[in-house]
């Protein structure tokens, strides 16, 4: 009844259902992984803000023992420093669906290196505020340099620059003469004060995202690929063409069987 399946028409069916099956279950399970990323994500973020603000010193000292960037990123850290003169603008960036651009400076530490600081976001085309004079005692999160993605253009720190795409200190660090940290600081206060003109740089979001809504559909219609498969089967195995023919049984008139 069912040696039609092993027709070519049918095998390349079966191949084609199977791998779009294995392909969703993968796309499913890739939303899974990625969920449970932003759940460790999540909770390392809330574990490290959770913190009390520590001099950068220590968190630098303390990074240098043991751990990873991203085990310190998010810490709120203070320092007292003074700006340099040379600012950049990020341009091109949006925070709470209002477009504008974030305003990036530098600051000298005693030890001579540098530290980069988002002071924050300006909506529109509104001014950057200046630069404050002298010491500044600054409370912010450390963050990790940002790079450019996949088709993204990357800035030029071999050139002179006043804007620039991102945070990316590999090419802030070709702009001065002494080396900067690893990590720079978006900025939540400066001498206890959020700078006059410009907003704090948003925390990040720590919801879980859509990632368990996909994994769900994408596991829905591996399932309904799957039910499809069935049908078709059962319905081409009750469909005449695709029965053995039954023997026909002969017909003798019954004057020959008398005889």
């Amino acid at each position: 009844m069912y040696r039609f399946l092993l027709r070519p028409k049918w095998l390349a069916f079966h191949l084609l259902c199977l791998a779009v099956i294995v392909a969703m279950v993968s796309l499913g399970l890739w939303q899974l992984r990625r969920l449970d990323e932003k759940r460790e994500f999540n909770d390392r973020v809330r574990s490290t803000t959770n913190e009390p603000v520590a001099p950068l010193t220590d968190v630098m000292e303390e990074l240098r023992g043991a751990g990873g960037l991203e085990d310190v990123e998010y810490r709120r850290v203070e320092i007292t420093a003074t700006y340099e003169a040379r600012q950049f603008e990020i341009v091109n960036v949006s925070q709470d669906g209002v477009s504008g651009h974030d305003q990036v400076a530098a600051v000298e530490l005693h030890d001579g290196t540098m530290v980069i600081v988002n002071r924050g976001f300006a909506p529109g085309a509104q001014a950057l505020p200046q630069l404050p004079m002298g010491e500044v005692t600054i409370i912010g999160r450390l963050r990790q340099s940002k790079r450019a993605g996949t088709g993204q253009t990357a800035d030029d720190g071999s050139q002179e620059l006043t804007e620039i795409r991102r945070v990316d200190l590999e090419v802030l660090a070709q702009q001065f003469d002494q080396p900067l940290q690893p990590l720079y600081i978006e900025l939540l206060t400066e001498d206890g004060e959020t700078p006059a003109g410009l907003t704090p740089i948003a925390f990040p979001s720590l919801g879980e995202g859509p990632h368990m809504g996909y994994a769900v559909q994408w596991f829905i219609f591996s399932i309904s690929v799957a039910a499809g498969w069935v049908l078709a089967v059962r319905r081409s195995a009750h469909e005449p063409g695709d029965r053995p023919a039954k023997r026909k049984k002969a017909l003798i008139p019954e004057q020959y069987l008398d005889g």
